[in-house]
């Protein structure tokens, strides 16, 4: 069985869904335009700068989730999926993960962005796993606050290397390199998101034996290297 992991926002859909949702609610009316808006943009634009204080930005973008029920946040997030995520699905990512879900691949998507956010666009494509960073809950509602390590950097690595031991497969060692590994394809589309108007790679990640995990390098956060540089960074 091979091991196909999928980033998400800007590769899978045209737009990154951590910060339109951000923008979703502030579109609403659920979050006050001039103070929410300023600062998703801020922390956005450290996010593509690689200085993000990943903490701190949980305790910005898991606060709404914290402040209403149950029942509103899925209204919004059927609304936002209708909205901003549907448009950005192209035709040419869900062919492409069609293909691996076909050929019988042990398929995940893996972002930094919230499971709250993430786990109905997983669904809709069809891929069975997510390792997403997790919003922590009390009962039905949310904290405000992160469950465990983040599904970021270093901790998205680290995650990943959970949910394979959760699935039966053996380990990765602390650091292997993709020489066992072929990239399995690459598209190219242009994102729809205004802050973001140029060719990006639709990065699939690694195909090769489940437990084999690469350590992403840190010049993986530019968008023109090759998908399997990106399959665990974003």
């Amino acid at each position: 069985m091979n091991l196909t992991l999928f980033d998400l926002d800007n590769t899978l859909i045209a737009c990154d869904s951590d910060y339109e949702w951000g923008q979703y609610l502030v579109d609403q009316g659920v979050l006050e335009r001039e103070e929410y808006e300023a600062q998703n943009a801020a922390y956005y634009e450290q996010y593509k700068a690689g200085t993000l204080d990943i903490h701190e930005f949980l305790g910005f973008a898991l606060r709404p989730l914290a402040a209403h029920t149950p029942e509103d946040l899925a209204r919004w997030h059927a609304g936002f999926m209708r909205a901003r995520i549907r448009p950005a699905m192209t035709p040419q990512a869900r062919a492409l993960v069609r293909r691996h879900l076909d050929a019988g691949d042990l398929c995940a998507v893996v972002t930094a962005t919230n499971s709250f956010v993430t786990a109905p666009i997983a669904r809709e494509f069809g891929v069975p796993h997510l390792v997403a960073t997790e919003p922590e809950r009390n009962g039905e509602r949310f904290t405000g606050r992160v469950a465990g390590t983040p599904c970021f950097r270093e901790g998205k690595i680290a995650r990943v290397r959970d949910w394979l031991a959760a699935q039966g497969q053996h380990r990765p060692p602390p650091a292997c390199g993709f020489g066992r590994q072929r990239l399995v394809g690459v598209d190219r589309h242009r994102t729809a998101h205004p802050l973001e108007q140029r060719q990006v790679v639709v990065r699939v990640a690694v195909e090769g034996r489940p437990g084999e995990v690469a350590e992403a390098p840190a010049e993986a956060r530019e968008p023109q290297l090759q998908a399997h540089h990106l399959a665990l960074a974003e």
